[in-house]
């Protein structure tokens, strides 16, 4: 299995890049953005799903693990193969799309070429649950917790708690957390969405 790739880019196209490691060139799909972002003769670094078909093996790769993930999770959906996958990520961000879910939000999955009303729906049923940690910023550590705090708290109204209980529960997990915990938005979401327990329907939980 080829989980990453480090290496000199040496052709890059719309959508895919050739990156060489060890003096083989392996063509990685990618988004848009992220071919953008490399450039040819520089070194590159992607994490990287390999899809292994009768006929094939494809090669797509990711900026960080949080986008990998998601791939996965995109893929176990039932009408969304690996290219429509890319789809997604090529049009939301990982915290978009945890958002869109927890809203129950079909319509911004619509929006994705290859992807019609039926699969969409899936999307928005299979992932429930599962992406909600996405809906913060990727795990960047921060010297003050407040600010942490802050973040944590407008991920959790944004995944429909309201304030009065989104704070509640968020300054219970406070009281007993630890240093580490407090210091990355990533994990102290995690902990309070634990606190929370699951969202009921009207979102006053």
């Amino acid at each position: 299995m080829i989980s990453a790739l480090r290496g000199t880019v040496l052709r890059v196209s719309g959508s895919s890049a050739v990156i060489e490691v060890g003096g083989v060139g392996f063509d990685v799909t990618l988004t848009p953005a992220h071919t953008l972002s490399l450039r040819v003769g520089h070194e590159a670094s992607v994490v990287t799903s390999l899809i292994v078909r009768e006929d094939s093996l494809s090669l797509f790769g990711f900026v960080d693990h949080d986008s990998l993930d998601l791939f996965t999770l995109l893929t176990g959906v039932t009408g969304v193969g690996p290219k429509s996958a890319m789809g997604v990520l090529a049009e939301l961000s990982p915290s978009q799309i945890a958002i869109a879910v927890a809203q129950e939000d079909d319509a911004v999955f619509r929006k994705v070429s290859g992807i019609g009303p039926k699969t969409a729906k899936l999307i928005v049923l299979s992932l429930a649950g599962k992406v909600a940690v996405y809906a913060a910023a990727p795990a960047a550590t921060k010297e003050i917790t407040g600010t942490v705090r802050d973040d944590v708290l407008a991920a959790l109204i944004g995944l429909g708690w309201n304030e009065k209980a989104a704070e509640a529960g968020l300054d219970a997990v406070l009281l007993h957390a630890s240093d580490n915990e407090t210091a990355s938005v990533q994990a102290l979401l995690r902990l309070a969405l634990t606190e929370l327990g699951p969202r009921n329907p009207g979102g006053s939980r």
